[in-house]
């Protein structure tokens, strides 16, 4: 048996995967290959890097940074970036050295687990997975938000964010021929959706419909022999229009209730 932990995207909302991640290694789930989208490339990298109960305390270590670092700089100097490059308002380099200082200068074939990170090509219009080559940069490419970061040139291309074309990379797993798939992801998939009523909800809502209408097609299109749980994000609201980006405030709320819900769930399966 070949078993996955499929990590999805969600900006600060990703907290919630902590929380899956330790109630998996409680349990004594252990992957054999580890994918990640977007905010789930930086814990899917901490997991294949240390695929044991330690990954939870790195992993927490790492979000409480993400709090402290200057990866979402201030107003002011938002305003600044936003003036002089006209596409986005943060650099992308807080979040690479925040991979540097979390697992040191490594390249992705180094890493305990086989991992593998998912970006969107801009040239090639495609969806587009790291497998090789540094680590530091494939999770900043995976990261790129557009509009918030720039995009990330590695070898002459340039990415955006892989939530823009496989948020929840299940169908990946499947492929490289994961026959149990733990699917971790920040809860939105069981929020219901509104018509939008503000302008700013009008791209959110058609991007959420986009992504789930993606992962409802790769799990009703998982073959016979493959199982596949998607772990309970537990009693927790994760908003598809998540204007409060910067908010660290609710992140040990979300790991907590993540790790009770995905404890019960475990017990069942066990």
């Amino acid at each position: 048996m070949t078993t996955a932990f499929v990590f999805g995207g969600g900006g600060l909302l990703g907290a919630t995967e902590v929380g899956m991640v330790r109630a998996l290694m409680e349990a004594g789930y252990r992957p054999d290959l580890v994918l990640g989208t977007s905010i789930g490339a930086i814990n899917g990298a901490v997991v294949a890097a240390e695929p044991t109960p330690a990954a939870v305390e790195a992993l927490t270590e790492t979000w409480q940074n993400l709090g402290d670092s200057e990866i979402f700089a201030s107003p002011w100097k938002r305003l600044r970036v936003a003036a002089s490059t006209r596409t986005h308002l943060h650099s992308i380099e807080p979040l690479r050295r925040l991979m540097l200082d979390a697992l040191g200068p490594l390249n992705i074939e180094e890493l305990v687990t086989p991992f593998q990170c998912c970006a969107a090509s801009i040239e090639r219009a495609a969806e587009t997975w790291f497998s090789t080559g540094p680590l530091a940069d494939a999770v900043a490419a995976s990261c790129a938000v557009p509009g918030l970061f720039p995009p990330v040139a590695i070898n002459g291309e340039h990415y955006l964010d892989g939530g823009l074309v496989n948020s929840i990379p299940l169908s990946r797993a499947v492929s490289l021929g994961a026959t149990r798939i733990f699917v971790l992801h920040v809860g939105r998939i069981d929020q219901p959706l509104k018509p939008p009523r503000l302008p700013w909800d009008v791209a959110t809502v058609a991007f959420e419909i986009a992504r789930r209408h993606r992962f409802s097609s790769d799990l009703a299109a998982v073959p016979e022999g493959v199982s596949v749980h998607v772990l309970p994000a537990g009693d927790v609201h994760s908003p598809s229009a998540n204007l409060r980006y910067r908010e660290v405030r609710h992140v040990r709320g979300r790991i907590d209730e993540a790790y009770r819900a995905c404890v019960e769930y475990l017990d069942g399966l066990e």
